[in-house]
């Protein structure tokens, strides 16, 4: 129990200093990185209270693709970060009063909390012990199968349409053609040259 909470308030603690960090470093690149960083400790307070299944994906989805993609979109565009700082201070009494109303928030469902006199013991079927993932892959895949499966092909359709409607054919821009690179001859593709000895090529 010692070890648990002392590993939370290092996590706590590593996730508060990486979220500051996010919103006060310069350099955008090095604000993305931070905010790998607060996931990563995140996942870390999860699996303390035993969402293993939450840090897990937590750890794929945000930081394997989100972050990466704050990353990717940060470093390849030409943003000018200090054009978008110069509304700071006008909008700053309002982003105070917004981080007002929400602490306040925090405060009074922290004071509201109820520490339980005992914790409840984990589930088991079959003689094994039954984990958050285990659970939830039994709900997904046998009560809520069609609703799963129709969630993910509303998604695939949607990854299509937003393809669909951003591809542009220019004129201009040459691009590959898989039948006809399949369709070329040796003759087409390779020309012998002989070149007589001495007289070297240009």
């Amino acid at each position: 129990m010692i070890v648990q909470t002392i590993m939370f308030y290092i996590f706590a603690a590593l996730a508060v200093a990486a979220g500051v960090l996010v919103i006060s470093s310069r350099n955008p690149v090095h604000s993305v990185l931070f905010l790998i960083v607060a996931f990563f400790n995140a996942a870390g307070l999860f699996i303390l209270i035993g969402a293993e299944f939450l840090a897990m994906i937590l750890v794929i989805v945000y930081v394997g693709a989100v972050a990466v993609l704050f990353l990717f979109v940060v470093m390849m565009l030409d943003i000018d970060f200090a054009q978008l700082r110069t509304g700071f201070v006008r909008y700053l009494p309002i982003g105070a009063l917004v981080g007002f109303v929400l602490l306040a928030e925090l405060v009074l469902m922290i004071c509201s909390w109820v520490v339980a006199p005992s914790m409840p013991s984990p589930a088991v079927s079959g003689g094994v012990p039954l984990t958050n993932t285990r659970a939830l892959g039994d709900i997904l895949y046998t009560r809520y199968l069609f609703a799963f499966q129709a969630a993910g092909l509303i998604l695939l359709v949607a990854m299509i349409g937003a393809i669909v409607l951003t591809l542009r054919h220019r004129p201009d821009v040459r691009r590959q053609s898989i039948a006809a690179q399949l369709a070329r001859t040796r003759a087409q593709s390779v020309e012998v040259i002989s070149i007589p000895i001495g007289s070297g090529s240009r």
